[in-house]
């Protein structure tokens, strides 16, 4: 007998993809139509922070949901999605990755010096 265990984001990203898929798609769909395509790729909601999300019970960040849903990933809530354009407002699937809080630290420190180089997204 295998122990897998599975954090309450895991258990719950799990069953919509699983059982709610087409509707939780339809709806990460509707908030990247809903969003405004920037100069620089990104798809951002006139939000003044990163966008939220209320889907089944359960609110989270709109990118991560959009980046769990569209990639059927039932992320922990160790995992981070991360913006490789670094702007967190971002909703475009093709800005985000998932990774550890480890990247995302080092993301912001890359950033920080080098600035973002929107030609490699």
């Amino acid at each position: 007998m295998e122990f897998s265990y599975q954090d309450e984001s895991e258990r719950w990203l799990n069953d919509i993809i699983e059982n709610h898929y087409e509707e939780a798609r339809q709806r990460a769909l509707s908030l990247i139509d809903g969003g405004h395509i920037r100069a620089t790729g990104c798809i951002e909601s006139e939000t003044r922070d990163a966008r939220r999300v209320r889907f089944r019970g359960k609110q989270l960040h709109a990118y991560r949901f959009i980046y769990c849903i569209l990639n059927r990933c039932a992320a922990s809530y160790d995992d981070v999605v991360r913006h490789r354009c670094n702007n967190r407002l971002c909703l475009n699937p093709e800005h985000l990755e998932i990774g550890t809080r480890g990247e995302n630290l080092m993301d912001e420190r890359d950033f920080a010096a080098n600035g973002v180089v929107h030609d490699l997204l």
